[in-house]
């Protein structure tokens, strides 16, 4: 597909990126020529210096035949603008990133009067993955299907678990759990399992199941299941005003810390039910005042990655609280698996997912649609959700009939409002939402998980 790319910041860079590996034709937009330049030498992309919002910028970026614009700038605003003017000027697709909270509530009023495609809000999406991980704190990482009734759920596999040397064909036997682990990390490895496959003590597990089977399932482990009663935010900035508003609205008591006494004049206005602290969160003694070693939870959500890890390295040495740390820097993946800083939430990964999934969907006109996609485990594994529209090769057979690629697991049918974690009995027919985990990059269509011949 054609794509013009406005804005070259760390979540443009990712895109471009992205996009250029799936084989797209990327034209990117920023009015430094400094990072046009770095772009064009490290990726297959080309690249015009200027304003994305001029009409003669974009005519020269190739705006009368792309077929979808992202506009990733600095400025909600100047990112709606150029939307709008794709719109009028080129008829494509458009994507906007929008983070001011002062939009929220106006997204689809937007969306709807300058015809723009889809807004993504990557810091609010952030804020409700972080909810959605104090609200079941055992869990490392939780994804969401089929509207939220369907989760992918990550935790760290320990020796009181009792699954030490266990098979998966045996779980079900072995503890009763309606679920269904479908990947493993250990170690430098990730594998997309079988029934053979013997589990051991901190592997990194995924499964897929329904909040209500997920619970029972951590409850079979000994694992806590209830949402933490407080947190303590540090970072008032726009993901912690979000997730404060979230945590308070299901009846977690917020504590939140900002070094800046102007803005935490506006936390306290804006979130009158939170306790907004002001003081300088390098200092521990503050910490401790602010309480550090009594909360539930602690999320660092500075603008500095360094300042988070830091903090919820200190945070856990004295304190047992669920820790959430954001990082925005995506290369700090490999220096982070070896810290053990509780969850780690990348906004910018949430914006990629978000575009790849979008952009798939379009190239895909018939069979299936793309509706969710993750990429999960370092971004070694994707986890997509597909709604079949239509017979064809993967609705032919049963499941244990079907020919699939290597590393390819069908994991989860919605149908209806009937969740099946699928045996080999089971058949996917028109209408399901399919959810299914791959170590292969790139599938568009539910028909893309079948071997050929």
């Amino acid at each position: 597909m054609r794509i013009i790319l406005v804005g070259c910041g760390k979540v443009g860079r990712a895109l471009a990126r992205q996009l250029s590996e799936e084989n797209h034709n990327v034209t990117v937009i920023d009015t430094n020529p400094e990072k046009i330049t770095q772009l064009t030498e490290e990726l297959d992309v080309l690249g015009v210096t200027g304003n994305g919002a001029s009409n003669a910028i974009l005519t020269e970026a190739g705006m009368d035949h792309a077929d979808v614009l992202i506009a990733v700038t600095g400025s909600d605003e100047l990112n709606l603008l150029c939307c709008m003017f794709a719109k009028k000027t080129g008829h494509c697709h458009a994507i906007a990133r929008v983070r001011n909270p002062m939009y929220s509530h106006q997204l689809d009023f937007i969306k709807q009067q300058l015809g723009i495609s889809t807004i993504i809000n990557p810091e609010l999406t952030a804020a409700r993955e972080i909810s959605r991980l104090l609200r079941f704190p055992a869990a490392s990482q939780i994804d969401t299907f089929a509207e939220g009734r369907v989760r992918l759920i990550k935790f760290e596999l320990q020796p009181q678990h009792r699954l030490d040397g266990v098979a998966l064909r045996e779980i079900p036997q072995k503890l009763g759990a309606d679920i269904l682990i479908c990947a493993v990390e250990r170690e430098q490895d990730v594998w997309i399992p079988d029934g053979n496959f013997v589990l051991h003590s901190g592997d990194l597990v995924s499964f897929v199941a329904t909040q209500e089977k997920a619970v029972a399932f951590f409850e079979m482990l000994h694992l806590p299941t209830h949402p933490v009663r407080s947190a303590l935010v540090v970072g008032g900035g726009v993901i912690g005003y979000y997730l404060t508003k979230e945590l308070l609205e299901h009846g977690i008591a917020v504590r939140i810390v900002d070094k800046d006494a102007s803005r935490c004049e506006v936390l306290a206005t804006d979130l009158p039910k939170a306790t907004v602290l002001h003081g300088d969160v390098a200092d521990r003694q503050f910490l401790r005042e602010a309480g550090l070693e009594q909360t539930e939870a602690f999320v660092s959500l500075t603008e500095l990655d360094e300042e988070n890890i830091l903090l919820s390295l200190f945070a856990k040495k004295h304190t047992n609280a669920k820790l959430v740390a954001k990082v925005n820097r995506l290369e700090f993946d490999d220096v982070l698996d070896g810290l053990n800083v509780g969850s780690i939430v990348y906004p910018k990964y949430m914006v990629c997912d978000f575009v790849i999934q979008y952009v798939r969907a379009l190239q895909n006109d018939a069979g299936s649609n793309l509706k969710t996609l993750y990429r999960i485990l370092d971004d070694r594994v994707e986890a997509l959700e597909f709604t079949v529209q239509e017979e064809s090769a993967a609705t032919a057979a049963p499941l244990m009939k079907l020919k699939l690629k290597p590393n390819q697991l069908i994991c989860c049918i919605m149908r209806g409002n009937k969740v099946i974690i699928p045996r080999g009995a089971d058949r996917i027919q028109v209408g399901d939402s399919v959810i299914v985990v791959t170590l292969e990059h790139g599938l568009k269509d539910i028909r893309d998980i079948l071997a050929h011949g």
